[in-house]
């Protein structure tokens, strides 16, 4: 208990008097960040990659673009999220002589990861509603689009708030690769803290406890959207 209590004080004194919570909390907040924006784009990129893979393939276009769709799934699906980012940030940008923060970098490569995954998750969504929706809004004169975007996705994201609620916390976990290029996160936070009082133990049992609490968090308040939901469906 004592080696452990001198373990707490030497975290202390980093993460206290040499400010290393300024860095915790730029990580947190990185972390947070890069997840929160990463899965906003996921959710318009697969919405859109979800619709072109379940409208009617009667035409060339949509044929051209469900194969395009198809590709890019597989892609970002086929590889890890780590080997996307050293792509991105070490081959793709300075192919394309474009110098952007690394924060940027990760939320684009998180983005455009999410959005292949979410793209399955929403098609599942879409597919499990009613196809007499579909049939309703088209009897009312509303165009395809405007049925799919204004009474079939809404239904839709209800079926799979779950889901999506286990896709951001996925992200949140995946974050700790952001370090590889050169990105502060909690990782990069608590390593400076361990680095500089030569102990890890404490410092990464507390970045752990973080996690945990962020994941707990996010399971609360889709569970909260998902009563508020179900209220709203009793009501009506």
């Amino acid at each position: 208990m004592g080696s452990f209590g001198k373990k707490i004080e030497k975290f202390w004194d980093i993460f206290y008097y040499h400010d290393g919570y300024t860095k915790v909390v730029t990580g947190l907040y990185n972390t947070v960040y890069i997840a929160v924006v990463g899965l906003a784009i996921g959710i318009i990129i697969g919405t859109l990659i979800a619709i072109v893979e379940v409208i009617p393939k009667y035409k060339r276009l949509p044929r051209i673009l469900n194969g395009f769709c198809r590709f890019y799934v597989g892609l970002f699906r086929g590889s890890p999220i780590v080997v996307q980012l050293l792509v991105a940030y070490y081959v793709i940008l300075p192919l394309l002589g474009l110098n952007l923060p690394a924060i940027n970098v990760c939320v684009l490569v998180f983005g455009f990861n999410s959005g292949a995954y979410v793209s399955e998750i929403m098609r599942g969504g879409i597919l499990s509603v009613d196809v007499g929706q579909m049939e309703a809004g088209r009897a009312l004169g509303l165009s395809y689009a405007t049925t799919m975007m204004k009474i079939v996705v809404p239904q839709a994201v209800k079926n799979i708030l779950p889901t999506l609620g286990n896709e951001f916390i996925a992200l949140i976990k995946e974050t700790s690769v952001v370090s590889f290029v050169g990105a502060a996160d909690l990782y990069v936070a608590f390593s400076y803290i361990g680095s500089n009082s030569y102990e890890f133990m404490v410092p990464y049992l507390v970045m752990a406890l973080i996690y945990i609490v962020l994941v707990m968090i996010i399971a609360f308040f889709v569970k909260m959207m998902e009563r508020s939901l179900r209220k709203s469906d009793r009501r009506n």
